[in-house]
């Protein structure tokens, strides 16, 4: 038995010891990390979706403001009595007393005559060319 010698467990070859001992603390080290990034990963989710609800928040606080700016401006107009009167006379078509106001309603200012090119570029209304296809369906 001289030529055989045996080596105590502490004396094994490097390598061997090594590798086994590396991969176990890599999979437990992998593990570890895989365990943060789980507990990690909701929190960060509801993280970014309250930063995102905040910024869309932000814009309709902002797009209100503009609404209230706009409405104060309409407000502050609609106590002005010349913009009532320019709007009557815009809108209604009032005349002040003593005044000659014209009404054009066909309005391009035309002198009455309707133009007959412009006449036949206007199309049909809807229940004429029905009823026109329903007569010429029935001739065939």
């Amino acid at each position: 038995m001289e030529g055989k010698v045996s080596r105590p467990a502490d004396e094994r070859p490097a390598g061997a010891a090594a590798r086994s001992h590396l991969t176990s603390r890599a999979a437990i080290l992998a593990i570890v990390m895989c365990a943060i990034a789980l507990s990690l990963a909701y929190p960060v989710r509801e993280y970014v979706a309250q930063r995102r609800e905040i910024a869309e928040l932000r814009h309709q606080e902002r797009v209100a403001q503009q609404q209230v700016e706009e409405l104060a401006l309409r407000k502050q107009r609609l106590g002005d009595e010349s913009y009532i009167k320019r709007e009557a006379r815009r809108r209604l078509h009032y005349c002040m007393p003593g005044e000659k106001c014209y009404v054009v309603l066909d309005g391009n200012g035309a002198t009455g005559k309707q133009d007959p090119q412009a006449a036949s570029g206007r199309t049909p209304p809807w229940y004429a060319t029905l009823w026109r296809s329903v007569e010429a369906a029935d001739r065939r």
